[in-house]
């Protein structure tokens, strides 16, 4: 299939590493579907990427509500007959210690960035399968490595990788991939967003700009990942030399964590992403 045809379906589209591939893919010449909460972002950057609205739409979507998730996938249908690659992006970080946290912290964080993901898979994988298209999930760094203070998220994202890896073996024989995506420090709103999914603009971001790599450069690197079909992609120089830390020296990575302490926040942010 010619891949200029190609319908994307991207959630949590309205910032940050989902509006960056919103524009890349945009850019390569596929259709777009852009789904978030924050209806009216979707709006003006459907109307950057296409003011004629041909080729882009945008839904509100919240990814805990079954009935949302249901429509958007419908909405993608109706209106450009066929889903080639669901992004499932939209999450967000809950990160304190731990004795500071309730157990309704880590229900918030799983609801979103674990079952969310599988609402979009289960609404979406009828239209994949005919399509033989790419499920890509996106996950994180901290779905390898679990550091201190950012249990819930590194909890979520953990079982991400394994709903990737798992569901890739089942839907390999039926043509479709999943993809599973890591991104270490990204330059977006991320590390703005509280445990209560709120965003504060005036929170400065603690991670250094010279660490955190740009959003439109890591959705270059994802989107080259879902054109090849790859299985997995962990984005950043410093993402990859992580990972390969954690795979290779357990022990002594283990070390330098426990030797970092507490990296719980001390305003709005998560860990890597």
């Amino acid at each position: 299939m010619n891949r200029k045809a190609q319908v994307f379906v991207i959630t949590g589209a309205s910032s940050g590493i989902g509006a960056a591939l919103a524009r890349a893919a945009y850019a390569g010449g596929a259709r777009v579907v852009l789904a978030a909460r924050r209806l009216k972002r979707l709006r003006e950057l459907c109307a950057e990427l296409d003011p004629s609205g041909e080729r882009c739409m945008a839904l509100g979507c919240d990814v805990t509500q079954d009935e949302d998730v249901q429509r958007l996938v419908a909405a993608t249908l109706e209106r450009f007959a066929r889903l080639d690659v669901l992004i499932a992006n939209a999450g967000f970080g809950v990160s304190a210690p731990f004795d500071q946290l309730e157990l309704e912290d880590y229900r918030r964080q799983l609801e979103t960035n674990l079952y969310g993901v599988l609402r979009c898979a289960k609404a979406a994988l009828p239209a994949l399968r005919q399509s033989r298209g790419v499920l890509a999930l996106m996950g994180s760094v901290c779905g390898y490595l679990s550091m201190p203070g950012v249990t819930p998220y590194s909890v979520s994202k953990y079982a991400l990788r394994a709903l990737a890896e798992g569901l890739g073996c089942e839907l390999e024989k039926e043509g479709v991939r999943v993809l599973h995506i890591a991104p270490g420090f990204v330059k977006t709103e991320f590390r703005q967003v509280d445990n209560e999914g709120v965003h504060h603009a005036e929170h400065q971001d603690p991670v250094p700009s010279w660490l955190a790599c740009p959003a439109d450069r890591a959705a270059k690197v994802m989107l080259r990942a879902i054109r090849r079909r790859r299985r997995e992609v962990v984005v950043t120089g410093h993402g990859r030399v992580l990972v390969w830390l954690v795979r290779h020296v357990p022990r002594f990575f283990g070390f330098l964590l426990r030797r970092s302490g507490a990296l719980a926040r001390q305003a709005p942010g998560a860990g890597p992403r």
